[in-house]
């Protein structure tokens, strides 16, 4: 399945949650599904539907291919810690997310565009692998010649979401060190981890 690029507000309403690494326009105007019917009552969820819904925003808000999703799955069960904390951390520690996070791009899409066109680098080597998984004690930025970009610039001077704990900021170097490995905690995003657990149970 390829990597969404339609319209993010409809596929946030749909979804019935806002999420912060897909776009910064919020729902609350709008809070229930898009179409001619969106607002009308709605028959009760069933389990499939609820469990599907939360794979979902997982996926879309990182912004990862249902293979993807599949890989750190497979990993996540085969890690000592729990599996819903693994998998969380995992996608945490997505380059193009930790670019997000540290305030140089205002989505993970933006972000991971950034990183693609080789802007940013990580102990001064550049990386253009948005799935790149970033460690402790990895210092990321921007290049030389990319720091200069306005949008970089103002990005980095009004981050548009708080900066996590598990980075330190140097803001004289514009650039971020990974302090220690994110937990689920620290997602943004309002999620069941549960639910998508319950979902690859059947499938994997």
């Amino acid at each position: 399945m390829s990597r969404y690029t339609g319209p993010k507000l409809r596929k946030m309403r749909g979804l019935g949650t806002e999420l912060p690494g897909l776009s910064r326009k919020s729902i609350s105007n709008r809070p229930y599904p898009p179409g001619q019917h969106g607002n009308s009552r709605r028959r009760k969820d069933s389990e499939y539907k609820k469990q599907l819904q939360e794979k979902q925003k997982l996926r879309f808000n990182y912004g990862v291919h249902e293979r993807q999703m599949r890989k750190l799955m497979d990993e996540a069960r085969r890690s000592p810690s729990d599996t819903g904390e693994a998998l969380l951390s995992a996608l945490e520690s997505r380059l193009d997310n930790v670019v997000f996070r540290a305030g140089i791009a205002p989505t993970i899409p933006s972000a991971r565009q950034l990183v693609n066109h080789g802007h940013i680098e990580v102990n001064g080597a550049k990386v253009d692998v948005g799935s790149y998984r970033v460690r402790p004690g990895e210092v990321i930025g921007p290049r030389l010649k990319s720091k200069a970009m306005k949008f970089v610039e103002e990005n980095w001077k009004h981050p548009h979401r708080e900066r996590p704990s598990w980075l330190s900021v140097d803001t004289q170097s514009m650039s971020v060190t990974v302090d220690s490995q994110p937990t689920a905690a620290d997602s943004l995003l309002a999620l069941d981890i549960n639910l998508v657990l319950e979902y690859y149970a059947k499938r994997m």
